[in-house]
């Protein structure tokens, strides 16, 4: 998916509905963190994508917050 895709279907949900997905997004972080500890994360470009998807949703929060004020 692309990321102006991505930022669409995030820019419809509303604030709570991204909290929720932030939360997943910071478990699947926190499980990806501990593989990496151990030696069994494969695919280092996950934790990265991962990332970005957290900082996406907190701007698009922020963003709805000052529009809502």
């Amino acid at each position: 998916m692309k990321v102006t895709e991505q930022l669409k279907e995030l820019r419809a949900k509303s604030v709570a509905e991204l909290k929720d997905r932030k939360i997943d997004l910071l478990k699947q972080q926190f499980t990806l963190r501990m593989q990496k500890g151990t030696g069994q994360l494969s695919q280092n470009h996950v934790f990265v994508n991962i990332r970005a998807e957290i900082a996406r949703i907190n701007t698009i929060i922020t963003e709805k917050n000052k529009t809502e004020a």
